[in-house]
């Protein structure tokens, strides 16, 4: 059976989600599977794993800084090993902006990031307006207000197609070096 690290960053809680339901999942099947929190361990048993999957949200557009300080420090290490990176994005609400080459964000952290990983994967995401911060909420109504998304700040819709998360966690299983 496989041992597989996923490695992620949160600022709501819904990335943190995924990943876990990704660990689930594997191990349900039998295999091994961590998912940890960048900034939240000091070490990490390369050596352990056969596969790697790095995931990250976006607000604003961007990643947060610490996901660019996690693969600028160990990008060596990802290299080494049958890789990918899934970006969690609400843009991805919209199915052909699920689709890697259309989406502005991971184009944008395929760009910027020293790793280029050798897989890659958009999840559409979470809107949760009454969670968020006020200007949060209020800066990202003014986004979807552009895109035509939902604006209603007492909407909670979770865009995430579960199943394709599952199946996601099965193909970081296919990945070759």
């Amino acid at each position: 059976m496989a041992s597989v690290l996923i490695v992620y960053y949160s600022r709501g809680g819904h990335t943190a989600k995924i990943a876990q339901a990704m660990a689930a999942h594997l191990d349900t099947q039998g295999h091994s599977c961590d998912a940890l929190r960048i900034g939240e361990f000091e070490h990490i048993d390369w050596e352990k794993y056969d596969y790697v999957a790095v995931g990250a949200c976006v607000l604003y557009g961007s990643y947060h800084k610490s996901v660019f300080e996690f693969v600028t420090r160990y990008q060596v290490e990802l290299a080494a090993k049958p890789n990918s990176f899934f970006s969690v994005n609400v843009v991805a609400r919209n199915p052909e902006k699920r689709i890697p080459e259309n989406n502005k964000y991971l184009q944008k952290f395929i760009e910027l990031s020293p790793w280029k990983p050798k897989d890659v994967k958009v999840i559409a995401g979470k809107v949760d307006y009454p969670s968020w911060r006020w200007y949060d909420r209020w800066m990202i109504q003014l986004i979807m207000k552009i895109t035509d998304g939902p604006t209603d700040p007492k909407a909670v819709i979770d865009y995430t197609d579960w199943e394709d998360v599952k199946l996601y966690a099965e193909h970081l299983l296919t990945l070759k070096d």
